[in-house]
């Protein structure tokens, strides 16, 4: 199948590689004439103005929005409105308030799919995991798409209508703050206790056959590998906050307790003023799964 893809950052080339190596076709558009040109290369067909992606588009048009979340998606959406009919689907694979999401299916005339999309830079090579929402047609119609950019047919699936895929993908972001949180708590209490210990070996140890084995943990011993058992100059510093924010805002609003992911959520936060270990392993954490930048000591 032909698929459109606009917004050509690091998780949309990503997006575009794995549709063309699964035999598809991709026509590719973003305001870096850069990252066009990259997408060229890897054989998907350039467009050089939203007007211009859509003219080469099939009547059932199939599209696939990797924009940042907010403003960006809307102004795109905008300027896809002219060329969108019911028949058409548009997928926005970003971090998207999933209120926002319910709100763009409703306005768009194609069919709205919000996609949570996780696993960072590594899904180039293993897939991403694909949270959708919106109508089942439209998910049928962009299984063959999201078979080629998920882990496989089990890497993906519809969570229910507008906003639940957004929805779903918020709450799995405030779970990783809280284990992100556990395994920097675990760490400084290794750090700092009785013994001197290599805690890549700890971290090793645990990931070969533990109950906390995870890849969470595999970035652990990455770190500590790459920049020692005392994190070197990573600084006491963890970005981003946004879907956790939204995640305990919801929690409070449905009255369900989530005391880890509150937490968590403010010890990032509280990162900002001091330091602390377990913050640090945090921060590096993020450059593992998602290749953040590491804010570093000055």
């Amino acid at each position: 199948m032909q698929l459109g893809v606009i917004g050509l950052g690091r998780m949309g080339q990503i997006v575009v590689n794995r549709v063309l190596d699964a035999g598809h076709d991709v026509v590719a558009f973003d305001l870096s004439e850069e990252a066009v040109a990259t997408a060229a290369e890897a054989g998907a067909e350039p467009a050089s103005s939203v007007d211009d992606f859509a003219s080469r588009l099939d009547d059932e048009k199939r599209i696939w929005l990797m924009v940042p979340a907010g403003e960006a998606v809307d102004a795109t959406l905008d300027e896809l409105d002219p060329h969108l009919d019911a028949d058409d689907v548009v997928v926005d694979g970003g971090n998207s308030h999933f209120e926002a999401s319910v709100r763009r299916a409703e306005a768009t005339d194609a069919a709205y799919l919000d996609c949570g999309t996780s696993g960072g830079p590594a899904g180039a090579e293993l897939g991403f995991s694909l949270m959708v929402g919106g109508p089942e047609w439209a998910y049928e119609a962009m299984t063959p798409v999201f078979d080629a950019v998920a882990t496989g047919p089990a890497g993906h699936d519809r969570m229910g209508p507008a906003g639940s895929g957004h929805y779903v993908k918020m709450v799995h972001n405030g779970v990783e703050y809280a284990l992100m949180q556990a395994y920097g708590e675990g760490f400084e209490l290794l750090a700092d206790g009785r013994y001197d210990l290599d805690l890549e070996a700890v971290a090793r140890t645990w990931n070969n056959g533990a109950v906390i084995r995870s890849w969470l943990l595999e970035l652990c011993e990455e770190a500590f590998r790459e920049e020692g058992t005392d994190l070197g100059d990573v600084a006491d510093h963890v970005s981003g906050g946004s879907t956790g924010t939204w995640t305990v805002q919801e929690a409070l609003e449905q009255e369900v307790p989530v005391p880890l992911i509150y937490q968590a959520l403010a010890e990032r936060f509280d990162s900002r003023n001091d330091g602390r270990f377990s913050r640090r392993l945090a921060n590096r954490l993020r450059y593992g799964f998602g290749r953040h930048e590491v804010v570093r000591e000055e």
